[in-house]
């Protein structure tokens, strides 16, 4: 049959609206013939569809296309650059020091009649720096208050190889800078000294200057009834630091009372008062990190036994979490095991539980300590070992583990009682543990006596070994200049002790500075010899019994001489 053309659908438009009657029923129920238009126009629109369709195809086969010709082509070869040397300057060198002791908040505040602050404290700040080799020139250097402003000093070089600076009286935080000499680091250090001969603060609060960094770990004091531990936190740097906080105590991490977060304005200093804070612990190791800048930080530890003074010092940031840790500056007296107030070696394994094994390297070697060779440390919890029973001399713990541990050891002087007092006052010391086998200088705060305690750490697992650590110690003097230098050696395995004084007879020595030997073994292999571990315990002879403190040194800092730079044709992420 002869399909009809559709007729226009305007004139079928117009034609309704001009008649403006309702459809009969033939329009209502059309013939086949009259479907058919609608049948027939359904193709046009699918063909429509059917090309756009075909059209994406094209696009998204064409776009594959090029997507895969990348994949496939290799990317050209990369053309051989020789790498260049490029040259690294040194760095100057910089470090923070304490201000005066501050009376903890609260003291004070009771019975007029005992005044915890009966006499002035006297405060004392030396700075040295030593050249590198005998010819070079004394390091320059400046003293200048933590929040900046106008020097307070500058390092004199009285003769050649050193200088020195003394500042009496200072009270608030000061910087050391010092400058490299050419291309050599500079040797310097600075240490801050408080004496208080009476009160709660009885005692010599000591400690070497420190280097800022981004992670602090302090490993001694305590927030128990009658003792204080004061965290203060110095920014040297330019911007704001972001500071957090972590306290572990004897039960493991410590849940923080206020916020483990603040921020320490550049050239300022933070105080927080722990025992606010962490309430109760008999043991603490503090670990404190920065971000948008490097800080130190310093926990200042008073104790009381009634209204008797038992020791103030300086916790001072000591090494890294290590599977080793040296302890150096156990100088002490005869003890029985059992005696109160010894010397006692705090341990930490902050991540991960672990065996550590202790071993004391004295005048004739490994020293036993009974019942004391191992202890198991429960991760994040802190634990004391009482070195009580040791022969009187000076020491050296190693502590070796399978896990990182940090490790600091305190020392103890017991003094004479008073006329009303009860029991005998007692003086206490802190040292941190340091990494062995770096150059690295002291210095000697006037009016402080100093001895300098030397062990050769050996290779093996108790530090024992064969061979000798070496070195030459340089003594500087008050107006600068190297006063003598002496050749030290000291067998692997054991600890030796020098009397600053009878080393350097008729001076006044303010630093001193040890430039290490290259280690070698019996055999002469260096891998296999001992390193030498040192500090410098200083004392001052009170009417009441000796004051002492532990300082350590500052290592001289390690730069490579030049890098490798190698050039690419590429750019970005290959």
């Amino acid at each position: 049959m002869t399909r009809r053309p559709p007729p226009a659908a305007g004139a079928d438009a117009s034609g309704a609206a001009a008649a403006g009657a309702e459809p009969s029923a033939a329009a209502a129920e059309p013939s086949a013939e009259a479907a058919a238009p609608a049948v027939l126009r359904a193709p046009g629109r699918l063909r429509g569809r059917l090309a756009r369709f075909a059209g994406a195809i094209a696009v998204l086969a064409v776009t594959g296309a090029a997507a895969a010709a990348a994949v496939v082509v290799p990317p050209p070869a990369d053309v051989p650059v020789t790498p260049v040397t490029v040259g690294v300057p040194a760095a100057a060198s910089v470090v923070v020091c304490a201000g005066a002791l501050a009376q903890p908040a609260g003291d004070g505040v009771g019975d007029s009649a005992f005044d915890p602050t009966p006499v002035d404290t006297v405060s004392e700040l030396r700075a040295v720096s030593a050249a590198s080799g005998d010819d070079d020139a004394a390091p320059a250097g400046t003293l200048a208050p933590l929040e900046g402003g106008e020097p307070l000093g500058t390092l004199r070089a009285g003769g050649s190889g050193a200088g020195a600076l003394r500042l009496a009286g200072h009270v608030g935080p000061t910087v050391l800078r010092a400058e490299p000499v050419g291309d050599l680091p500079p040797h310097a250090a600075a240490s801050s000294a408080s004496i208080t001969t009476a009160g709660d603060l009885r005692g010599l609060a000591a400690a070497s200057c420190q280097v800022p960094a981004a992670e602090q770990w302090l490993v001694g004091g305590s927030t128990e009834l009658s003792n204080s531990a004061t965290l203060v936190v110095a920014n040297p740097g330019a911007t704001a630091a972001e500071v957090t906080i972590e306290v572990f105590g004897p039960s493991g991490a410590v849940e923080l009372a206020g916020s483990a977060g603040f921020l320490v304005a550049p050239g300022a200093e933070r105080a927080l008062l722990l025992e606010g804070v962490a309430a109760e612990q008999r043991l603490i190791a503090v670990h404190v990190s920065a971000a948008g800048g490097q800080v130190t930080a310093r926990v200042q530890d008073s104790r009381l036994n009634g209204f008797t003074p038992a020791g103030v010092d300086l916790v001072s940031a000591g090494a890294a979490p290590s599977t080793r840790q040296v302890v150096s500056g156990l100088v002490v007296p005869d003890s029985a095991l059992d005696d109160a107030d010894t010397a006692v070696l705090r341990l930490l394994a902050p991540a991960a539980g672990t065996t550590a094994r202790i071993s004391l390297l004295g005048p004739a070697g490994v020293v036993a300590l009974p019942g004391a060779d191992s202890v198991e440390l429960v991760a994040g919890e802190v634990t004391d070992l009482s070195l009580g029973g040791l022969p009187a001399g000076p020491y050296t713990a190693v502590v070796d583990a399978d896990e990182p541990v940090v490790a600091a050891a305190m020392i103890t002087r017991t003094g004479i009682s008073g006329e009303f007092d009860d029991v005998p006052p007692l003086e206490r010391a802190w040292s941190a543990a340091a990494v062995p086998g770096l150059d690295a200088t002291v210095a000697l705060p006037a009016g402080v006596t100093g001895t300098v305690v030397l062990t050769g750490i050996g290779s093996g697992a108790d530090g024992s070994g064969e061979g000798t650590a070496t070195g030459v110690l340089r003594a500087i003097g008050a107006d600068g200049g190297v006063l003598a230098e002496r050749d030290v050696s000291v067998p692997a395995g054991t600890t030796t002790s020098l009397d600053v004084g009878s080393l350097f007879p008729g001076t006044v020595v303010a630093g001193l500075d040890l430039v290490l030997a290259p280690p070698a073994g019996a055999s002469g292999d260096e891998e296999a010899g001992p390193e030498l571990a040192w500090s410098v315990v200083g004392s001052v002879q009170a009417a009441d019994g000796e004051f002492v403190s532990v300082l350590t040194p500052t290592p001289t800092a390690v730069v490579p001489d030049s890098v490798e730079v190698r050039g690419s044709h590429a750019l970005g992420l290959p």
